[in-house]
């Protein structure tokens, strides 16, 4: 009997608005996201940092091909949700890696998102001006 182990990890990460579908696949460290390079999809370089952080926390920078699939929301929230991906997807590759990940807090899904506008006032808690008189 032959085991077929797998060569491509898939998982997701979610941050306010977005979705990102990750893939890794053993490999040289080639980056897609959305069909571009990750530098040309984050431009600026604090997100690319953000991003690469489960890899560097794990000494796996390089170690393997990513390929993202991001919807939904702004570019700071993709750059979170692909983040997550990133971490969830090494922990299916190495188990070993989860508690490096989880100090680093790159495990913890942001439940930090818009607050809805309420009826009656302009925003989720400003109030129209009152008037006494």
């Amino acid at each position: 009997m032959i085991l077929d182990v797998p060569t491509k990890f898939h998982a997701v990460g979610r941050r306010k608005t977005s979705v990102a579908r990750v893939y890794l696949r053993s490999g040289s460290g080639k980056w897609e996201v959305n069909g571009r390079t990750l530098g040309d999809y984050f431009p600026r370089s604090s997100l690319v940092q953000l991003i690469q952080q489960p890899f560097t926390v794990t000494d796996t920078l390089g170690a393997f091909d990513v390929k993202a699939n991001v919807t939904g929301g702004g570019v700071t929230g993709q750059a979170g949700a692909l983040r997550l991906g990133i971490a969830r997807a090494l922990l299916v590759v190495d188990e070993q890696h989860r508690k490096k990940l989880r100090e680093s807090g790159l495990l913890t899904r942001d439940a930090r998102a818009v607050e809805r506008k309420k009826p009656g006032q302009p925003g989720a808690r400003k109030r129209f001006q009152f008037s006494k008189r």
